[in-house]
């Protein structure tokens, strides 16, 4: 969730626009509703009862929320959107499976899960805050969009 909201407070507030069939990133009632379900992604995260990201479910809501956040990145540099939704589909399988091996270790190592849960969470919000600042920027070299 954390992507999608990113893109969506980027996109409302002019910073990144959408294109076609994102333009309802830019909504307020899409930035409130991705905001609330990232801050509850982020406290079921740290909950023990929470399934594993590896597990069936997990893993397809986070390859359907990868590929829409690929799309929309993809659309607002006015590229087809295939190309975002393949690099997207690929992050979001290394960040599944490689990022629960490195949390499981981090917490192994440090023997409690909850602050590797809590860095894990601020290193996304940070790497998807760097990202939809580079579309931001590409954007503006190029001239689509007089940010």
């Amino acid at each position: 969730m954390t992507a999608t909201t990113v893109l969506c407070w980027f996109a409302w507030l002019g910073l990144l626009p959408q294109h076609g069939w994102t333009f309802w990133a830019g909504n307020l009632i899409s930035v409130i509703v991705f905001t609330l379900m990232a801050l509850g992604e982020y406290v079921a995260d740290t909950l023990p009862m929470t399934p594993s990201r590896t597990s069936p479910p997990q893993v397809l809501a986070r390859l359907l929320f990868g590929s829409l956040v690929g799309a929309m990145a993809a659309r607002s540099q006015l590229e087809p959107a295939a190309g975002g939704v393949l690099f997207s589909v690929i992050g979001a399988l290394i960040g599944t499976y490689g990022g629960h091996r490195l949390r499981a270790a981090g917490a192994r190592w440090l023997g409690r899960d909850l602050p590797i849960a809590l860095s894990e969470s601020a290193l996304a919000l940070g790497l998807a805050l760097l990202a939809a600042y580079r579309l931001h920027a590409m954007g503006a070299v190029e001239g689509l969009f007089p940010y």
